[in-house]
């Protein structure tokens, strides 16, 4: 399981006895949890519950046996007419994307809504997005579809999601020698995301 992926399967006697009670209300709902980056044992998954507020985030650990289903970004499209700026973008971006051969999908707020029907998407939302770069992916490359998701009619967070770890397009396609990098054991400063080789952030 990768980090963004969403499951089914925590229940409310899962979470630690401080875990506030939106939370578990969400999880009584039968709404996912999705994957987070973080060091657990092996036989549980770093998890995130998601309510209603954009300050409701709270990190958990789903046992590995309890996952029901399993669904993710790649997985995830819209269908018909959309009014929604996110939803749009998303939609517009997927020529793009298909064209660059790798796998890809929407995660945040768009993928939650497209996995469970839940309406958490308002007119000035985000659109999130994971591209699976497995082998190093030019600069040139990342520059170029920076500029194309620019002209989206929202704000576009694409995340190139390498063997090491995560690191944000816009950042790929900057100048800057080193960028950051985000892990399971915490994010770092590299100067090639594929090729593991770390300056503490």
């Amino acid at each position: 399981m990768n980090p963004h992926d969403l499951l089914w399967g925590l229940r409310p006697e899962h979470l630690a006895g401080d875990a506030p009670e939106w939370a578990r209300q969400v999880l009584l709902a039968g709404q996912p949890v999705v994957v987070r980056r973080a060091v657990v044992a092996a036989d549980r998954v770093a998890v995130g519950v998601r309510g209603a507020q954009r300050s409701q985030r709270w990190a958990a650990e789903l046992p590995v046996g309890c996952v029901q289903r399993r669904c993710r970004p790649e997985q995830l499209r819209v269908a018909g007419e959309v009014e929604l700026p996110a939803l749009r973008a998303l939609q517009a971006v997927a020529p793009w994307l298909d064209a660059t051969g790798l796998g890809w999908g929407p995660t945040g707020g768009v993928g939650y809504q497209l996995a469970t029907g839940v309406a958490v998407l308002h007119g000035e939302s985000d659109l999130d997005l994971v591209l699976r770069t497995a082998a190093p992916w030019p600069r040139s490359q990342a520059q170029a579809l920076f500029a194309a998701l620019t002209a989206m009619p929202c704000r576009i967070d694409l995340q190139l999601e390498t063997p090491q770890g995560a690191v944000a397009l816009g950042d790929w396609a900057g100048t800057a020698r080193r960028v950051l990098l985000k892990r399971r054991e915490g994010a770092c400063l590299v100067e090639d995301p594929w090729a593991f080789a770390e300056v503490p952030a």
